[in-house]
């Protein structure tokens, strides 16, 4: 199981709005902020999201690499899988894979894909036999 994931973003001001426009939907709702100077040298700030106590996904100033990352997030229904794909989309997001069932993986896996501000693929996910 993963603990955290760190995201290099072009701009980190604009990330951060886009994310907080779309994580909520998910129950993502817990922000962060980490400063560098806290940690050994050389740690970049951060911005983290996070649920439940804990904060997982990170963001950082830097230059982006959209082709070495895919994100999966958890969806708890395909409501939510949907209502996190349009938040992405008002928020400037780019549609990739419309919400619906992705039977090549699953006739149950229902998902949706954008791609963020750095292009970045993101995937709202909903695979019900794993909640």
């Amino acid at each position: 199981m993963l603990d955290h994931i760190f995201l290099t973003v072009s701009d980190l001001d604009l990330s951060i709005a886009f994310y907080e426009a779309v994580l909520p939907v998910l129950g993502i709702d817990r922000r962060h902020d980490y400063a560098g100077k806290d940690g050994p040298p050389g740690h970049p700030d951060l911005k983290g999201f996070g649920a439940d106590g804990r904060v997982f996904f990170w963001l950082r100033q830097g230059s982006p690499s959209p082709d070495a990352v895919h994100v999966g997030f958890v969806a708890h229904s395909e409501a939510e899988v949907r209502l996190a794909y349009n938040a992405a989309l008002a928020a400037g997001a780019t549609a990739k894979i419309v919400p619906g069932a992705q039977d090549y993986y699953d006739p149950r896996y229902y998902a949706a894909q954008v791609t963020d501000l750095d292009g970045y693929s993101l995937e709202f996910v909903y695979k019900p036999w794993q909640h």
